[in-house]
């Protein structure tokens, strides 16, 4: 972050997706995947779960979406996580997260493709 930088131009670029502001977020979860003891796939459904419970940012979701395919989390998993904890949470806390979901995939595709034109 530069000197010049707005705190509505710092907040945008976190919201956005700003890959430094990523890459420390996954590095500040790493641990807690091994000090949890759980395998690999229950632990990010687990995190999904508490994602869709506490209504998380599409960022959130992008990055422990993207870990969770890293482990083998198919999209069978996640859609049936998100059916079990439906009449626990709400379906509009579901239909949000599915939105949530939907909207950092697009702003992942748009940051792609614009680093690709530059």
């Amino acid at each position: 972050m530069t000197a010049q930088a707005t705190p509505e131009s710092t907040l945008g670029s976190i919201a956005q997706g700003d890959r430094p502001v990523l890459e420390q977020l996954v590095a500040m979860n790493l641990d807690s995947l091994a000090n949890s003891g759980l395998d690999g796939r229950t632990y990010f459904l687990t995190r999904l779960a508490a994602l869709v419970a506490m209504d998380a940012a599409p960022v959130s979701y992008v990055i422990n979406l993207g870990l969770a395919q890293e482990v083998g989390v198919t999209l069978e998993e996640a859609q049936a996580t998100l059916i079990a904890i439906a009449p626990v949470v709400g379906s509009a806390r579901v239909a949000a997260a599915a939105g949530n979901i939907l909207r950092g995939a697009f702003g992942v595709a748009a940051l792609q493709a614009e680093d690709a034109q530059q």
